[in-house]
């Protein structure tokens, strides 16, 4: 969400599904800030640089991937964890992802108005001075938001409630003795995320699958 009003502003980052289920929020930076700074501070891929993140394996036109991926909007960065539409589509199979994406992506949208309907606190200038408070508030809401999801659609999957494998927990270790490999490690994790080539290949390989399985109907 941009500032685009002549008031101080706070921004809320979400990441929604189709069945409005809030799955991510993190609330409060200053709405000078635009989507990529953030995402720079945002938690949203914290647990896969801390490689405690569930495992994500699928295969899209015949190539294996290793990370699941989010929908996003195109002012966000070409990492392959980020898919946006195609703004200028040229070909029939860009065209047909361009409106794929962006009629899934608008499950943001529609959690967000959700949100300002629901809780009049969200929709209307803030009343509360401190940040933290106003934290607290959204954080709230969005609860109280997930438990009428759950209780309306029955959605029950947590992933706070995810717990690795006996044989997937590591060893102790000795920091003293790991702390650069830690760091190397983590390094290289980020760098996957921001890896520009898979996020290309990754789309080129989704564009391919959409049209395998409606292509026909697009020709048609």
């Amino acid at each position: 969400m941009e500032n685009l009003v002549d008031f101080p502003t706070l921004i809320l980052e979400i990441v929604a599904g189709h069945n409005l289920w809030i799955w991510h929020a993190f609330f409060g930076m200053a709405g000078t800030n635009n989507d990529v700074n953030v995402l720079d501070r945002s938690p949203l891929f914290d647990d896969i640089i801390n490689d405690v993140a569930p495992t994500c394996e699928f295969r899209v036109n015949g190539h294996q991937y290793n990370m699941g991926y989010y929908l996003s909007d195109g002012i966000y960065p070409q990492y392959a964890t980020l898919i946006q539409t195609i703004s200028q589509p040229c070909s029939v199979k860009e065209k047909l992802f361009a409106k794929r994406q962006e009629s899934v992506r608008k499950d943001v949208e529609r959690a967000f108005g959700v949100l300002q309907s629901r809780w009049h606190i969200v929709k209307g200038q803030a009343c509360m001075w401190s940040a933290k408070d106003l934290g607290k508030i959204m954080k709230t809401c969005i609860i109280l938001h997930n438990m009428i999801i759950e209780n309306e659609c029955g959605q029950g999957i947590n992933p706070k409630n995810w717990q690795p494998d006996k044989e997937e927990v590591p060893q102790n270790v000795t920091l003293e003795h790991d702390f650069t490999f830690l760091i190397s490690m983590m390094n290289s994790r980020m760098k996957q995320i921001q890896s520009k080539s898979t996020h290309m290949s990754l789309k080129r390989d989704l564009i391919d699958h959409l049209w395998q399985i409606y292509g026909s109907n697009e020709v048609d």
